[in-house]
């Protein structure tokens, strides 16, 4: 600003030597004649008065331009002083939902309503804000009251990941139906849809989003993992009344799935629970072929529909490469004593026993089964010896 000074002076004195040095030429008359008046004045003299006659009439007109401009000036400074209210209104409700304060950003928010451009954005963190506070009817009314075409695919997403955090599971998928087939496909819309539908139990539609998901590296391995076991544990289930359905289902899954211990155990199990063993026992072997699980082997002797030989065949082959295994020591044990081999079954339940070490569960099971046997043998000494071995080790807190 100094030097800005610095140069106007400069100006105006290089303007005033002009003029004096100009003045002292001055040879021209100027004769104005109106009669009876006359007027003689110098050139000179002439040209300052036409500028200066020139410079007031321009502030003459700017003045009166402004005093008629005045109420529109007013009116669009009013209107610009709004729009800056409600954008730093709008700053302020963004602030306040993200620092946890719901309702300042929801009144925030109402205050970014007085400029239409803030609409959908106050409208959405109003909802926003209003759905932390558990206000859904709030809530509904402030996404109702977006309108704007261009702010529907995320007024349906928002009314769709809310719903869905609310357990509302039939709103969150009416929402994302409602949306358009191409907004329907990006990945927060399917892991929304993957929240509903394991809300709404619909295990079917939750086994296809957990593996496009997978597919899209848009959901943690692990949790991938476990949800495609608990779509997949709540589908066997639900067949667990057709053999067939089951079956059918079963061979749909994936490899990685049918070797999992937790689901081959399921599906034997309830196979097994429908009289078809032999399917029940060949789920349990192809999954202990990959996976060797202690619950797979306790499982293996409830697959005996009636000669048990052929399972001790396949146990003794696998006690073949893993002699110390107590959990398998067992399973062989309560086969023999399906197939009345009283002998065998006392030596299996017996290196069962001395090598169950501090796995208690093993250690009572092992103890009834063998005083099942000697029950079976009418020794009732030895039988209640095992019983009260089995209660005694019981850890009971």
């Amino acid at each position: 600003m100094a030097v800005r000074g610095l140069l106007w002076l400069a100006l105006l004195f290089v303007l005033a030597a002009l003029l004096a040095t100009v003045g002292r030429f001055d040879t021209g008359q100027v004769l104005i004649v109106y009669p009876p008046y006359r007027i003689d004045v110098s050139l000179n003299f002439f040209v300052v008065a036409i500028v200066a006659i020139f410079v007031a009439l321009y502030a003459l007109t700017r003045i009166v331009r402004n005093v008629w401009m005045m109420p529109q000036r007013v009116a669009a400074y009013r209107a610009r002083s709004r729009t800056a209210k409600a954008h730093a209104a709008l700053r302020e409700a963004i602030g306040n939902l993200y620092a946890g304060r719901f309702s300042r950003a929801e009144k925030a928010a109402r205050e970014a309503l007085s400029n239409d451009a803030n609409k959908g954005a106050a409208n959405l963190i109003a909802a926003g804000a209003a759905h932390r506070m558990r206000e859904y009817t709030r809530r509904d009314e402030w996404l109702a009251a977006i309108d704007a075409p261009d702010w529907q695919d995320a007024r349906l997403m928002a009314s769709a990941d809310m719903r869905a955090d609310g357990r509302d599971a039939d709103g969150a998928l009416a929402a994302l139906t409602e949306m358009q087939s191409q907004g329907a496909r990006r990945i927060h819309a399917q892991q929304i849809a993957l929240r509903a539908h394991q809300q709404a139990k619909n295990w079917g539609e939750v086994l296809k989003l957990v593996k496009t998901l997978e597919k899209r590296e848009a959901i943690h391995p692990a949790v991938a993992v476990r949800l495609r076991q608990q779509a997949a544990e709540n589908l066997l289930r639900d067949r667990r009344h057709d053999p067939e359905a089951l079956l059918a289902l079963w061979q749909s899954l994936s490899a990685a799935e049918r070797q999992s211990p937790r689901l081959a155990d399921l599906a034997a199990e309830l196979l097994i629970a429908l009289n078809r063993h032999e399917e029940g026992r060949k789920i349990i072997e192809d999954a202990l072929q990959h996976n060797w699980d202690a619950r797979l082997l306790r499982r293996y002797p409830d697959a005996v529909a009636g000669d048990a030989l052929p399972l001790i065949q396949k146990a003794e082959t696998w006690h073949k490469t893993r002699p110390d295994d107590a959990d398998l020591l067992f399973t062989l044990g309560r086969l023999c004593l399906k197939q009345q081999l009283w002998g065998k079954a006392q030596s299996f339940l017996e290196g069962a026993l001395r090598l169950s070490n501090d796995n208690e569960a093993l250690t009572i099971r092992t103890h009834r089964a063998l005083a099942r046997l000697f029950e079976e043998l009418g020794d009732t000494t030895r039988a209640n010896e095992h019983y009260r071995a089995s209660a005694l080790a019981m850890n009971v807190v």
